[in-house]
């Protein structure tokens, strides 16, 4: 089975995020792609798609965050999504979300890096919002229209892993700690 054919077309998916991107006023260069995150509606389709992506995976590990666990896939091989960018990182996002978000693939996450501080003070106002998902991970983001999203990482989501002492060296799966809180 194909990347394409388990989460539809990321190609097309990562050309409107550039498209929407440079609409909306960011002057950006080949940034490093560092995932890209499809949402699922019921535990089920979870379920499913996680076991279809670990068929062409090389490790997967999955985390609690908010009541339920949230996989973070390396590809066997890395994924092209233009002349300029590639990915190897799927983030799969189970139910139950807390705002209304597109289902399917949802957003696209780029590694700014050391300049991380200066980049969101140059697009301060230009961003959505941010998130704080733990010590290494406060991402900003756009939100466009579309309901779709592009985030910015200061370190992109394997790094982040590695950071709070997990490896890519297998395939590592955690237990829905609260029912309700997955369906």
């Amino acid at each position: 089975m194909s990347l394409s054919t388990i989460i539809g077309d990321y190609r097309a998916f990562f050309a409107q995020q550039i498209t929407d991107l440079k609409a909306a006023g960011f002057d950006l260069g080949p940034l490093p792609v560092s995932h890209l995150a499809y949402r699922t509606a019921t535990k089920e389709e979870y379920l499913e798609k996680r076991d279809a992506l670990e068929a062409i995976a090389s490790a997967n590990v999955e985390n609690v965050w908010r009541g339920r666990p949230m996989s973070k896939i390396i590809l066997k091989e890395p994924a092209v999504l233009n002349a300029d960018h590639s990915v190897e990182m799927i983030e799969l996002i189970p139910p139950k979300h807390l705002f209304d978000y597109p289902m399917g693939l949802e957003h696209v996450g780029f590694v700014i890096g050391k300049t991380f501080d200066n980049f969101c003070e140059k697009y301060k106002d230009r961003f959505s919002t941010n998130q704080d998902h733990g010590k290494y991970c406060q991402p900003h983001f756009v939100i466009f229209e579309s309901g779709y999203a592009v985030k910015f990482y200061r370190h992109g989501l394997k790094e982040v892993v590695a950071m709070e002492g997990r490896a890519f060296d297998g395939f590592y799966h955690d237990e829905w700690p609260n029912e309700t809180a997955a369906e």
